[in-house]
C-alpha cells in the first residue's frame, strides 16, 4: 500500500475513532476464533435476546452448519435470520425437549403467531456494506474450509457460545488488514489474491 493511502486509512480511522488501527485477521490453520490478534479483546456488549438461543448446543455438540439457520449466508449480503418456522420443523418433532424453559418460550411465539424479535448483535454501520455471499462462496466453498472457521473470522468461535456475543473488531482497519492479506484462490491452487480495496465496494 502506498504511504498516502495509508495515511488517508489512518486519517479515517482516527475519524471515525477506530481504537484498533492494524490487527492480524485470518491466520493460516489458526485455532477457531483466534484469527485475529485482538482475538477476544474486542468484546461488544452483551445483547439479551429474547430466547437465550443455546448456539454451543446447535452448532457445538450437534455440528449444524451455521448455513443451515442462516440460509441467506451462502447468496446474499446478509446472513439472515431464521424464520420460526424453521426452528418448528424440528423442535415438533423432538418432544423430549418440549418442557424446557427455552423451548416453551419457542412454543409460544409459534402459537401466537409471533415472530421472534431477535435483536442485532454484529451489527455495521449504514454507511458499510458488507456482503456475506462473497465471503462464504470464496473461503467455504472455493477453499473448502471448515464453516466454523470461515465464520469464526468474523464472529469468533459462536458454537462455543450460548447467546451470539461480538468478539472481533469488525472495525475499517480490522477488515482492510484482511484485504492486503495473501489469501488462496481456491482449494490445491498456490495462487493468492488480496481482497479488494476499492472504497465504494465497502461504503454506500
Amino acid at each position: 500500500m502506498s504511504y498516502a493511502k495509508t495515511l488517508l486509512l489512518w486519517f479515517l480511522m482516527l475519524w471515525m475513532g477506530a481504537t484498533t488501527v492494524w490487527a492480524e485477521p485470518f491466520v493460516q490453520g489458526g485455532p477457531i476464533g483466534s484469527q485475529t490478534s485482538d482475538g477476544y479483546n474486542a468484546l461488544g456488549p452483551v445483547v439479551e435476546q429474547p430466547i437465550e438461543f443455546p448456539h454451543n448446543r446447535h452448532a457445538g455438540d450437534m455440528k449444524i452448519n451455521c448455513m443451515y439457520c442462516h440460509t441467506y449466508a451462502r447468496r446474499s449480503n446478509v446472513s439472515g435470520i431464521p424464520r420460526l418456522d424453521k426452528c418448528m420443523g424440528c423442535h415438533n418433532l423432538l418432544p423430549q425437549v418440549r418442557d424446557k424453559p427455552r423451548i416453551k418460550k419457542l412454543f409460544e411465539y409459534w402459537d401466537n403467531k409471533q415472530p421472534v424479535p431477535w435483536k442485532k448483535v454484529h451489527d455495521l454501520p449504514d454507511f458499510v456494506r458488507f456482503n456475506h455471499e462473497r465471503h462464504i462462496q470464496r473461503f467455504y466453498f472455493q477453499e473448502k474450509r471448515p464453516v466454523r472457521e470461515v465464520c469464526g473470522y468474523c464472529h469468533g468461535d459462536i458454537a462455543s457460545m450460548t447467546t451470539a456475543r461480538r468478539v472481533k473488531a469488525l472495525s475499517m482497519g480490522w477488515c482492510v488488514s484482511c484485504h492486503e492479506k495473501d489469501h488462496l484462490e481456491k482449494v490445491g491452487s498456490s495462487v493468492t489474491s488480496h481482497g479488494p480495496n476499492d472504497c465504494w465496494l465497502c461504503h454506500k
